[in-house]
């Protein structure tokens, strides 16, 4: 009779792929490293996840999953739907800036699958959407005459923070405070102001 894995046997062979993804990519990673790192057999391993594909989606969802932490994290330090977009850049700033962070593993990894019918790929892009609605549902409670446009340009400047917060480190994550709060000002205020 066959043994019954562990009800933890999930989630501890998804938090070794976690932290070898995050560390090396998700290319640079086999199924036979995460096997001896989590101390798995292969059998176990694939029962849980048939094909890498399936493992780097279940990672990817966790990874997403981070993001709610950092609205909620943002939230919590917010009194206002304008300081929340400039709270979550913040948090975002803090998270960048850990050790080990190697960006935002949504983004390397849509970097690493561009075939749009790869599900790595699309789950990428489902999260960059929902991302941008958030945005924009709370971007929608300011006072800016035009939502869409502040949560577009805060959204680039998380972007901005992912790509280029581990090589600034902290001085950079408060430039990029500094320029959200300047955004949310500049599009809240009553005065209209020109696109270019």
């Amino acid at each position: 009779m066959p043994r019954k894995p562990s009800p933890d046997a999930r989630e501890r062979i998804l938090e070794t792929a976690t932290r070898l993804f995050n560390s090396y990519g998700v290319h640079a990673v086999g199924m036979q490293q995460i096997i001896d790192e989590c101390g798995c057999g292969k059998n176990l391993l694939y029962s849980q996840f048939p094909s890498k594909d399936d493992l780097v989606v279940a990672y990817l969802r966790r990874c997403s999953g981070d993001w709610d932490d950092i609205v909620a994290g943002a939230a919590a330090a917010a009194g206002s739907p304008e300081r929340h977009l400039v709270e979550l850049v913040r948090e975002v700033g803090t998270r960048v800036n850990e050790p080990g962070t190697r960006g935002c593993p949504l983004r390397t990894t849509f970097a690493e699958f561009p075939d749009r019918e790869h599900p790595a790929h699309r789950v990428s892009l489902d999260h960059f959407m929902r991302v941008r609605a958030q945005l924009r549902e709370l971007a929608a409670e300011t006072a800016a005459p035009d939502p869409e446009r502040l949560a577009d340009r805060i959204m680039f400047i998380i972007d901005g923070l992912y790509t280029n917060g581990p090589i600034f480190g902290g001085e950079g994550a408060k430039v990029a405070v500094a320029f959200a709060e300047d955004v949310v000002r500049t599009e809240t205020s009553a005065e209209p102001v020109e696109s270019r």
